[in-house]
């Protein structure tokens, strides 16, 4: 039961994410190569920082911990740096 409601929230949240998103492109001015070519890294970035993020969850053994640890902070970094 717990799990069938929390995947109705997360179903209402992913359908109030894609309203935004729909509502920010008929707002958005046209966008120049390199700002699309930026906005594709970034979004790669944060797929791999939730993938990464996922992935520590489910990490047992400490060293493998410790290399997702550091690739975190390596995807951050790079987010930061856009």
């Amino acid at each position: 039961m717990v799990s069938t409601m929390a995947r109705g929230w997360e179903s209402k949240s992913i359908e109030s994410q894609q309203d935004e998103a729909e509502r920010k492109k008929a707002f958005r001015p046209a966008r120049t190569p390199e700002d699309q070519a930026r906005e594709g890294h970034r979004t790669s970035l944060e797929l791999a920082l939730a993938q990464t993020q996922a992935e520590l969850g489910a990490a047992c053994r400490p060293a493998h911990r410790e290399m997702l640890k550091l690739r975190l902070d390596a995807i951050r970094a790079q987010i930061e740096a856009l």
